[in-house]
């Protein structure tokens, strides 16, 4: 360990205003809670960390008000989620109760005590205060607007690293925010490493380095940096940096060892990092709702740098990139990895197709910049061939300003819509409320991909859907629809597997459903997959 420097973000404090209200009903003044212990940072007058372990620090949440009149008042803690289909409705869950009670007038205190195994993330305190003169409500809002009541922040190991990426020999700073005594970091990789009898059960990873125990009580007030990994020759590929508390607590976070220098193999696999930050509905601000504009529309921005809700691990990773990452290993592939960021940071799509024959880009590659929408349309544009196995790629643009990312606008309506490169266009999402076989179409005319599968036109495979691309009028010429799932999401919104190749050489193929490659273990899709590789690794 090098060295522990504290970072001091902000966390902003919402006002106190009653959701739902009765003219003479009692009202609750004066509401604040704390934990009962010394605040973490960022804690204020509606906002509190609690961290459940039994250790008589921070165990619980204490609800203080003034009643104006005597009431009956009970507690409500909600989990806010977000529905997908409209950020600005809210979908809300309540984990746990505290039954209503009566309270005089004057001052009165409701204590939360979570469970032990309470998911680490934000939770709204609703309160409910019912008297003689009728009812009032100080909880949820929608998504976006102000909390007025209490929000308890349940912690866990939140961990993430400063970027997405580091070359052999680079140091790597990693945030860390818990009130642990003590932490124990060890390093894993899915795919190998030096001890292989470690592994990680959340992660499948195995370790690269022994266990390292580290003094944390100076830090348990606010979250600190350090700088704790150093790859030197690991081989390119995703890690995950595991943290661990003696109490039972851990965390991760995700980070990508990128080749020292680029071509080391000929082959490139792009790992959606935008996108899973995107999708990470962590709340950093404590207003109770997750940072994302998949929560609320109002967010336009996103930290790069945050932990991962889910114990660190990004959002969908086991359905979708886990097992196209152990199909790499299964078959024994050799690839540099690479993050959006990397992408991004090439001079031009020259650099890009110097270095490689074949650019894979296995999840949901659905936020690109400008520049890296540029780099990988030139790279095309200069015979380089391209595999995108998910859909609604390529689809918004992003603007990065470091550590924000912000949402712009869609590709399509700047006059660059995404089948112009990835063949397909995105036709929309059920949530996955049904998913259904692909139909192959193209064996007559795409031979090379179906050898060995025994799938001919009319054969089906798999269930897939979720989100669907499908050709269209940008498409390039000579797009050919491999296979389709017909009318999947209603009369004409049919998903459609599609390739093409250009006048300069590129051959592109798109996958059309997002869980395309969440199949890569399973025949007929494994050997799909080896002749897809074969015929695009072949300049």
């Amino acid at each position: 360990m090098r060295r522990v420097t504290i970072l001091l973000p902000l966390v902003a404090v919402a006002s106190v205003v009653p959701a739902q209200a009765h003219a003479a009903a009692p009202k609750l003044l004066g509401l604040r809670v704390t934990n009962g212990s010394t605040p973490f940072l960022g804690d204020g007058r509606l906002l509190t960390t609690v961290s459940p372990n039994g250790d008589h620090f921070r165990d619980a949440a204490h609800v203080y008000f003034r009643l104006t009149a005597p009431a009956r008042v009970s507690l409500e803690v909600v989990q806010t989620d977000t529905t997908h289909s409209d950020p600005e409705v809210p979908s809300t869950t309540v984990i746990a109760q505290i039954a209503a009670r009566s309270f005089p007038k004057g001052a009165g205190e409701i204590v939360w005590t979570p469970k032990r195994a309470t998911p680490p993330r934000t939770y709204v305190l609703q309160l409910n205060v019912s008297g003689s003169g009728g009812r009032r409500v100080y909880g949820v809002a929608k998504p976006g607007a102000r909390i007025h009541s209490p929000v308890v922040r349940v912690q866990g190991i939140d961990a993430g690293f400063l970027a997405p990426s580091y070359a052999p020999g680079q140091e790597a700073a990693v945030l860390v925010s818990t009130d642990a005594k003590t932490l124990t970091f060890q390093v894993f990789a899915y795919g190998g490493g030096a001890f292989p009898s470690i592994r990680d059960v959340r992660t499948s990873g195995q370790a690269m380095t022994s266990a390292a125990r580290v003094d944390w009580s100076a830090h348990r007030n606010a979250p600190a940096a350090i700088r704790v990994v150093r790859p030197g020759d690991w081989p390119s590929g995703l890690y995950f940096l595991r943290v661990t508390a003696a109490d039972g607590r851990v965390g991760y976070a995700p980070f990508i060892v990128k080749p020292r220098t680029l071509g080391g193999h000929r082959i490139a696999v792009v790992l959606a990092t935008q996108t899973w930050q995107a999708y990470n509905f962590a709340d950093e601000n404590g207003d109770g709702w997750g940072d994302s504009w998949y929560v609320s529309g109002s967010t336009r921005s996103v930290d790069l740098t945050r932990s991962f809700l889910d114990f660190g691990l990004p959002f969908r990773f086991h359905d979708w990139d886990l097992t196209f990452l152990t199909w790499l290993q299964e078959t024994g592939k050799q690839v540099d990895f690479l993050s959006d960021q990397d992408v991004d940071a090439l001079a031009n799509g020259d650099e890009l197709a110097r270095n490689y024959d074949l650019v894979i880009f296995p999840g949901h590659e659905e936020y690109v910049t400008e520049h890296e929408l540029d780099v990988v349309t030139r790279y095309r544009d200069l015979g380089g061939n391209l595999a995108f196995l998910a859909a609604n790629n390529m689809f918004w643009q992003v603007r990065i300003n470091p550590p924000l990312m912000t949402k712009v606008a869609l590709w399509r309506n700047k006059g660059r819509p995404e089948a112009a490169l990835t063949g397909g266009q995105y036709v929309g999402s059920n949530r996955g409320a049904v998913q259904l076989p692909f139909t192959v179409t193209g064996a007559t005319e795409a031979p090379w991909l179906f050898a060995g599968t025994g799938l001919t036109n009319g054969s089906t495979f798999g269930r897939y859907g979720i989100e669907i691309d499908a050709s269209g009028p940008a498409s390039p010429p000579g797009t050919i629809v491999l296979a389709r799932i017909p009318n999947l999401l209603g009369p004409g919104k049919s998903a459609e597997m599609t390739y093409y190749e250009t006048a300069a050489g590129a051959k592109v193929f798109n996958a059309g459903a997002i869980n395309f490659a969440a199949s890569a273990t399973q025949e007929p899709v494994s050997t799909l997959l080896e002749n897809l590789w074969a015929h695009l690794s072949t300049p």
